[in-house]
């Protein structure tokens, strides 16, 4: 029988609802008090009008270009944040740079349901391998495995020789970081003749490939995988059931259409927007860049939240065109002018020498000359127009297609 981190992870839809009803208007009401850079970002937004998933999607869209700018200018967390830095614990810069906040406070970015999923507490010691080094990985995972009572070796990256042999002395029996460097410190172990305890890993910041996840498994390893970032914490995770990634229960998850805020319809696509109800850093509809689809039903853990499928790839697909940018952003202006359009893609390849750009529009039928002179209008360029039938774009997320070929 599964034990569950809390009883928030089995709710019903009407309780999750019910509860989320009353924390996201207290969100948004905090953002827009205390957090001076929400406050104009949400300007003339009601909080008490925003009680629903439904009515969140109505709010613009925050996008991570929008941190950098208001950093530079109110450094170090441009006015996102509720708290003044010498209130967070820790200061964290990721590349770009990118400042991120940080808690002691328990398990701040929710990493203690992840690490619980796994099987991780009280008895084992975590051998944290994500870096300590400037980024906040290291921590957060730390901070999650304090939350589940594990003990917790701070390996750091690199030096695994130094590593192996001290998972061997410690005892660690679970691992925490990327998934591939597990591989490097068993083979190593292997190599110096030591025996490790590891049974648990929970890995992030890269794919989990299958063979990969089976090669752990032959050794007795149970290797999950979560959804994770600097700013946001965790996103979703894997359970024993490893069928998709169950969203967390601090967050609010949104698949919209790259370029818009837009949602889509379960099982397609899009762009992954996520509300972190964290009274500290109250991100509200921030966008992760990352493509994702929501999965139907519930997990077979019986865990109740939505599922997505994981990582499918980025949806910032802007690409140069014969010296002019393209942008998701476009492309939906583009069918936002024809209301019989459903979709567009634009698909970019080379004619001889030149670039040469081709918009299929997936409508039952229309004006080709009108979309020609609107791709002209949006893009500054001229392309060719393809009419395809309502569904035969890929389901894939993409809208913008490059396939030139880089190497020849």
């Amino acid at each position: 029988m599964t034990e569950y981190y809390d009883a928030l992870e089995t709710r019903s839809e009407d309780e999750r609802a019910a509860d989320l009803s009353k924390k996201l208007p207290a969100l948004i009401e905090r953002a827009v008090s205390e957090a001076p850079a929400m406050a104009a970002h949400l300007a003339g937004v009601s909080p008490s009008d925003v009680t629903t998933v439904q009515r969140l999607a109505d709010l613009p869209v925050l996008r991570k270009s929008s941190l950098g700018q208001a950093q530079a200018e109110r450094p170090p967390f441009g006015g996102f944040t509720t708290r003044n830095v010498h209130e967070m614990e820790h200061v964290f810069q990721s590349p770009g740079p990118i400042y991120e906040p940080g808690r002691t406070t328990s398990d701040w970015w929710r990493i203690g349901r992840f690490l619980h999923a796994c099987g991780i507490g009280k008895g084992d010691v975590v051998q944290n391998c994500f870096s300590y080094h400037l980024t906040p990985a290291g921590m957060i995972f730390e901070n999650g495995a304090r939350a589940v009572g594990a003990a917790v070796l701070p390996a750091g990256t690199g030096q695994t020789e130094m590593q192996v042999r001290a998972a061997h002395d410690v005892g660690s029996s679970a691992y925490a970081g990327t998934p591939d460097y597990l591989k490097v410190l068993l083979e190593k172990a292997d190599e110096l003749g030591l025996a490790l305890k590891f049974k648990k890993a929970a890995v992030g910041g890269g794919a989990l490939f299958p063979s990969l996840r089976l090669d752990y498994a032959d050794r007795g390893i149970l290797c999950l995988q979560n959804y994770a970032t600097a700013d946001l914490g965790n996103i979703a995770y894997e359970s024993a059931a490893q069928e998709g990634m169950i969203v967390d229960e601090g967050v609010i998850v949104e698949i919209v259409r790259p370029g818009t805020g837009d949602p889509v319809a379960d099982g397609e696509v899009g762009e992954v927007l996520v509300t972190t109800l964290n009274m500290d850093y109250p991100l509200i509809r921030f966008a992760t860049g990352d493509l994702s689809a929501v999965m139907l039903g519930i997990s077979p853990c019986g865990r109740t939240n939505m599922r997505i499928k994981g990582w499918m790839g980025r949806a910032d697909q802007t690409t140069k065109i014969k010296g002019m940018f393209v942008r998701p952003e476009q492309v939906a202006q583009l069918v936002a002018r024809h209301p019989e359009v459903l979709r567009a893609r634009v698909n970019v390849t080379r004619e001889g020498d030149a670039d040469a750009m081709t918009v299929q529009m997936e409508t039952e039928g229309g004006d080709v000359i009108a979309y020609q002179d609107s791709i002209t209008a949006v893009f500054k360029l001229k392309g060719k127009v393809q009419i395809i039938a309502p569904g035969d774009l890929p389901n894939d997320g993409k809208v913008i297609d490059d396939q030139r070929n880089y190497d020849g």
